[in-house]
């Protein structure tokens, strides 16, 4: 069931979010001075491909710096994410097929906010 929820997600707006995290990574890397954000950026394009069996947990080895980065990151690139995914989610829940990827769009919100200081894992790992 995974395998066709990620394909429908990757044809039904995953791949333009996965893209619109992808441009925000390089901008970071042409910056050079925001490369941790790119950093970030790329892992969170790679997590916005294949969704479904997979999720952000908080990494217990975070400190203060990626507090004080996701408050950059959301000044200058976090809201303008998180607002494509509330777009993607409403026009997806219109119809029964798009609920379950309306549901992983607002799953991503909290973490296109704040990207610093936590990992993906598969579901399977996470107790």
């Amino acid at each position: 069931m995974r395998f066709i929820l990620n394909v429908l997600w990757l044809i039904f707006g995953g791949l333009l979010i996965a893209l619109s995290y992808a441009i925000a990574g390089i901008i970071c890397f042409i910056l050079i001075i925001t490369i941790p954000f790119g950093i970030a950026s790329f892992r969170m394009a790679r997590y916005a491909l294949w969704p479904f069996g997979r999720t952000m947990v908080r990494d217990p080895q975070a400190g203060a710096a990626s507090a004080i980065g996701n408050v950059l990151w959301f000044i200058f690139a976090g809201w303008w994410l998180a607002l494509e995914h509330v777009i993607t989610a409403i026009a997806q829940f219109v119809s029964i097929i798009g609920i379950p990827l309306g549901l992983a769009n607002v799953k991503m919100v909290p973490v296109s906010l704040m990207p610093l200081g936590h990992r993906i894992v598969h579901t399977d790992s996470v107790r």
